[in-house]
């Protein structure tokens, strides 16, 4: 059994689909889980329930943890220490292999490529969220308590990706002939990895028993584009044309006064004012190449026309 905590996002769906290639025996759990493979077993959770995620993860070879929560600091700050903590103890009390999905935010700002051995240095709440959670599995791998791995991705984008900021900002916009949104600086490269190689990356990663003990950073071509060279593309995608305009923090703050989103996006926008480079050769060296950013962006442009 392979199960899937915190299944129906877009991260958890590919990874299903994945899934597949080495295993009919999968489990998706969440509050209202559905199938995504015609074979997959639904099991509705809590998972700020001790109890509820220990009936879940049992007779579970391997458990991924893809929970998305809402993306307020709150919420995270509340939800994710007991998350994490009720699927360690679950994993650890059924011998199960976690493989955690992870992001960047731990890293702060980082001048140069991120890499798997870049230092935690959050410089945002959510940041510090992140760092501390991964901090206490980590530290439960290298005890022996449980046998893990941490699959990182950059900001995402893919089709159905509703969360990736590129959606709304600038697919959506564009796709509807409408002038796209970047922010802050549009000269800046930025990295983006592909919602179905993350996917598949991270089944990959969770039936290589090599794999465990270690953090990887999930394929992203290594070729990141600007915010402009973004939005031409795009736009080349969708039949548009390439308008947009960039704003800038006070921008956003002042949105902010208005839209709780824009509000908890205020916190991150250092990710967009300099170069944001996320290297995967660690994992492109020993498996395969990730999505070009010409064919990921001609694939997700074909979910909006």
């Amino acid at each position: 059994m392979q199960t899937i905590l915190g299944s129906g996002g877009v991260i958890g769906n590919e990874l299903s689909m994945s899934l597949l290639r080495y295993t009919t025996d999968i489990r998706q759990v969440s509050r209202n889980p559905q199938k995504v493979n015609q074979s997959d077993q639904i099991f509705a959770a809590d998972l700020t329930s001790p109890d509820s995620v220990m009936k879940a993860v049992e007779g579970s070879e391997v458990v991924y943890l893809t929970v998305g929560l809402p993306y307020r600091t709150a919420v995270w700050k509340d939800k994710w220490p007991v998350i994490m903590e009720n699927t360690i103890n679950a994993c650890e009390a059924h011998k199960s292999k976690l493989v955690f999905f992870d992001n960047v935010y731990m890293y702060g700002q980082v001048k140069g490529k991120m890499t798997e051995e870049t230092k935690l240095n959050p410089i945002s709440k959510k940041g510090q969220v992140r760092a501390q959670i991964v901090s206490t599995f980590l530290n439960k791998i290298e005890s022996g308590n449980i046998v893990g791995l941490v699959a990182r991705a950059a900001d995402f984008y893919g089709p159905g990706s509703d969360k990736s900021v590129l959606a709304p900002t600038v697919f959506e916009k564009l796709s509807n002939k409408n002038k796209a949104i970047w922010l802050m600086n549009d000269k800046a490269v930025h990295s983006f990895t592909f919602t179905p190689d993350a996917g598949k990356a991270t089944a990959d990663l969770g039936n290589t028993p090599e794999a465990f003990g270690q953090v990887w950073h999930l394929p992203t071509s290594d070729k990141p584009l600007t915010g402009k060279e973004w939005i031409e593309k795009i736009a080349l995608a969708v039949d548009a044309e390439p308008k947009y305009q960039v704003i800038s923090k006070f921008m956003v703050q002042l949105l902010g006064l208005f839209n709780k989103d824009m509000r908890e996006l205020n916190e991150m926008l250092y990710q967009y004012q300099e170069d944001y480079i996320f290297d995967s050769t660690k994992f492109i060296s020993q498996f395969w190449e990730p999505t070009s950013y010409e064919e990921g962006i001609r694939i997700t442009a074909e979910s909006y026309l």
